[in-house]
């Protein structure tokens, strides 16, 4: 028998699909010892305080474990003295590498960490999509006229024939290329390693190199950031590329705060090079309450919220069963993380 402990909550049935996979798993789901969830979805839930007993009960269920459903939330840095037989963990996020770093599991653990890459590409898509209406549908303006209870006319633009600068063009960098055409943008892409791809194998009008980060930015009247946080996109927004974009631009984050330079990014707000900046991350999470970011008009806060979807534990689990069943088979993982990549 194959033991699977889930360690993040999950809606019944779901947990019986994972049941279904295959006689020889043995799936463990005990929702009285994990965090409640705050929202749909919620994969790291509410403090929990258990009682001496259920502590132990939780501390046996880890070590009796050969795969996880998640990390343990309740215990991160505990995580491999306790879970010693587990050999793979498939988490609920795609960006986990700097965690496993981090943590040193990947010298503490000998396991295998699969990520939730591609689960939430669509609904940060439409968030990259909702970002660029409101702003050419001047969506604040009406907003603030409302509050106001002030009726007057204004223009608006449109997203045709604007050009999109998608920054990481992995598996959500492609869905937002995909959802942005049918508006008839113009969209430009770079991505790290292009292996002999071409813009028209990639859909997109214009394939930059990484090395022209700047010249991508110059043209793009908004640019959407989707790389992983490495050490080499670290800061990757720095002043010197904020100076380099477009003025006026929108810039999308829907990457890691830790790819923006945030002071230059505010300084660049309060100048106006960057016209509007749509935040779905920050350097410090939660952002800080003095932070100016909350203050200024031309900024949007999204708190990490625009790939949590209804849809989104349904997903995940679908790709943990692929996953079960070749695990069982010995064939390799799907998503499984690079740790030297750290993505």
């Amino acid at each position: 028998m194959v033991n699977v402990l889930i360690c993040s909550s999950l809606e019944p049935e779901l947990v019986e699909r994972i049941r279904a996979v295959d006689p020889r798993l043995k799936v463990e789901y005990h929702p009285d010892l994990l965090r409640r969830p705050r929202y749909k979805a919620d994969h790291v839930g509410a403090p929990i305080a258990r009682s001496p007993a259920d502590q132990a009960r939780w501390e046996s269920l880890l070590s009796e474990a050969e795969v996880l459903f998640d990390f343990d939330h309740t215990g991160v840095s505990e995580l491999p003295d306790r879970a010693r037989r587990v050999r793979w963990v498939q988490a609920t996020s795609a960006g986990i590498g700097q965690f496993v770093r981090r943590q040193v599991y990947d010298r503490r653990m000998d396991a295998v960490f699969t990520t939730a890459s591609g689960v939430h590409a669509r609904p940060l898509a439409e968030y990259a999509l909702r970002s660029m209406l409101a702003v050419v549908k001047q969506a604040s303006l009406a907003r603030r006229q409302q509050e106001a209870h002030h009726w007057e006319r204004f223009s608006t633009d449109e997203l045709s024939g604007k050009t999109l600068g998608i920054v990481g063009f992995g598996r959500i960098g492609n869905e937002v290329a995909r959802l942005a055409r049918p508006f008839e943008m113009r969209i430009v892409a770079t991505k790290r390693h292009t292996d002999g791809q071409s813009a028209a194998s990639l859909g997109v009008d214009r394939l930059c190199p990484w090395t022209d980060l700047h010249d991508l930015l110059g043209q793009s009247d908004f640019v959407c950031l989707v790389v992983p946080h490495t050490p080499e996109t670290e800061n990757l927004i720095d002043e010197a590329a904020l100076a380099a974009m477009k003025p006026g631009a929108t810039l999308i984050n829907i990457a890691r705060g830790a790819v923006v330079d945030e002071p230059a990014l505010i300084r660049a707000l309060e100048s106006g090079q960057v016209g509007h900046a749509a935040l779905d991350v920050a350097a410090v999470e939660p952002l800080p309450t003095d932070s100016p970011l909350w203050d200024m008009e031309n900024v949007t806060i999204y708190p990490h919220s625009a790939s949590t979807n209804d849809r989104e534990n349904a997903r995940i689990v679908d790709l943990f069963c692929e996953n079960l069943g070749r695990y069982l088979r010995g064939e390799p993982l799907l998503n499984t993380l690079d740790v030297e990549r750290m993505y």
